[in-house]
């Protein structure tokens, strides 16, 4: 039995200062869902990942790392007619960092229901979707919603964290309809502090709701009860893959059925990692290091 069934797009990223003027830049791979599932199998669980990739250098890079690392990539596909997407991140001093994203027409934003195995969902205990991939596409977002539909028909827990990236929307509103849908359909819920009104819906006392604040720490909705857990102080090189990570490692305590205080203490373990190091994911522990 799989442990953690996710899908999405896995993309290059490029990270620079400011492109016009930098002259070096950092490649390596990102996506929430692909930084999730190498956090699960290094911490020795049983994840698969579906998504689609170009046949391009990114795309073997992709599959590489995944194979690397343990994952589970027997639905991967690899497209023919679409290259592997990227992610452009320019740090600027004092100011979030801008992101362009290269995926219109990618690979992965051709992920379509066609693609989900309905069967190997049903099978797993978990299943995890997040609001970026139900961004990218209409075949997308329909994949989402057959896997969705899957894991229901089947009793399988549905995790969805809603990781709301404007840029991806044509408005707030289809955000709000799209991600409110999805976050109805779970029974575990990962959101930011900025995220709450986007979902209001589904804040309901029957589901785990997850706040993720950031250096202001994280809490739990869970069983009628709330528990909180601070920050940890750690030197901080990169805040992108903080909260993917942080979505693993509570994901990991549930599955080794800790108690709600203590999934969110290994999320926090997990999400300290992660800011500490310039990757999204290359400095994410194994269990010895936990």
């Amino acid at each position: 039995m799989t442990d953690v069934y996710t899908l999405g797009e896995a993309l290059g990223v490029v990270s620079s200062g400011r492109v016009r003027h930098e002259c070096e830049a950092r490649l390596d791979v990102c996506g929430p869902e692909f930084t999730l599932a190498v956090a699960l199998a290094r911490l020795r669980h049983r994840v698969a990942y579906l998504g689609k990739v170009g046949s391009d250098e990114l795309g073997a890079r992709v599959l590489t790392i995944l194979r690397g690392e343990g994952v589970d990539i027997a639905d991967m596909r690899v497209t023919e007619g679409a290259q592997t997407g990227l992610l452009l991140r320019e740090s600027r001093l004092g100011r979030p960092e801008r992101l362009t994203h290269y995926r219109n027409g990618s690979a992965g934003s051709r992920l379509s229901p066609g693609n989900v195995p309905i069967d190997r969902i049903g099978a797993a205990k978990i299943l995890h979707v997040s609001g970026v991939t139900a961004a990218l596409s209409r075949d997308a977002l329909e994949a989402v919603r057959s896997a969705v539909s899957a894991a229901r028909t089947a009793e399988v827990i549905i995790s969805f964290a809603v990781d709301y990236r404007p840029e991806l929307w044509a408005s707030v509103r289809e955000a709000e309809e799209v991600l409110g849908e999805l976050a109805c359909a779970s029974h575990l819920l990962f959101l930011g502090q900025e995220e709450l009104d986007l979902v209001k819906p589904a804040l309901t006392a029957e589901r785990e709701v997850v706040v993720n604040r950031g250096q202001k720490g994280a809490s739990v909705r869970a069983d009628r009860m709330r528990y909180d857990q601070p920050s940890l102080q750690v030197p901080v090189v990169d805040t992108a893959g903080g909260q993917d990570a942080f979505v693993a490692g509570y994901i990991s305590a549930a599955l080794d059925g800790l108690t709600p205080q203590e999934r969110l203490h290994r999320g926090a373990l997990l999400g300290a990692a992660a800011v500490s190091s310039a990757s999204d994911w290359q400095g994410l522990p194994t269990r010895a290091d936990l």
